[in-house]
């Protein structure tokens, strides 16, 4: 059974539990998606179900190419579009919806998003570094400091700890809680952080790690 969804960051809060227990929590807007088009291993070298999120409303908003991708196999068009892996796609036909309720309380998720982007920084934001003295005159606060080259080698070695471009790369974070499912508004809240900003697309599938 396919334990996996596209969907859209809310937002985070708070619930309690029973005992009276804070638990913060990411409000995921979790489908419902489509199955757009199912791969094979005979057709396409491995077996998947492409899903789509997000119907599209205005015809002008499709391209030719991918118009004519939705077209083919019969479906509505969607914004996003996303693989996941099945053992067995033939239980499973084009067009059929996949909401929260493949999710229950308790499963162990992994989020996948695109971090916040926070552009170029310093070293001190970016890596923690820990800066020079702050007192006046001593002219060394925030800088990298030195790189440790000499004659040889003779140039900065990969890898290096320097100032650059922080966020906007596709982070995975591996088994959380799924705390709620709530399937008349088509929402998860998930246990703890997830990637991206509000009403960022991810992408929620079921860990094949257990949790320790």
């Amino acid at each position: 059974m396919l334990k996996a969804l596209i969907g859209r960051k809310i937002g985070m809060t708070q619930i309690f539990t029973s005992e009276g227990n804070v638990i913060p929590v990411t409000v995921v807007q979790a489908g419902p998606c489509q199955v757009v088009q199912k791969k094979t291993t005979e057709k396409d070298g491995y077996n998947a179900l492409q899903l789509g999120f997000d119907k599209i409303l205005k015809e002008n908003k499709i391209n030719k190419p991918m118009g004519g991708h939705f077209k083919k196999h019969g479906v509505d068009a969607h914004k996003t579009l996303k693989e996941f892996k099945v053992e067995n796609p033939d239980e499973y036909q084009v067009g059929q919806e996949i909401n929260v309720s493949v999710f229950a309380e308790g499963d162990i998720v992994d989020v996948q998003g695109v971090s916040i982007g926070k552009g170029f920084q310093g070293v001190i934001k970016r890596h923690g570094f820990a800066g020079g003295p702050a007192a006046h005159g001593s002219d060394f606060h925030r800088a990298p400091g030195s790189i440790g080259m000499r004659e040889w080698p003779g140039e900065t070695l990969k890898g290096k700890k320097l100032p650059g471009r922080m966020g906007g790369k596709t982070v995975t974070v591996q088994k959380l809680e799924v705390v709620k499912v709530l399937p008349d508004k088509n929402l998860l809240l998930i246990k703890g952080a997830i990637p991206g900003h509000d009403n960022s697309i991810v992408f929620i599938k079921e860990t094949t790690k257990k949790k320790k």
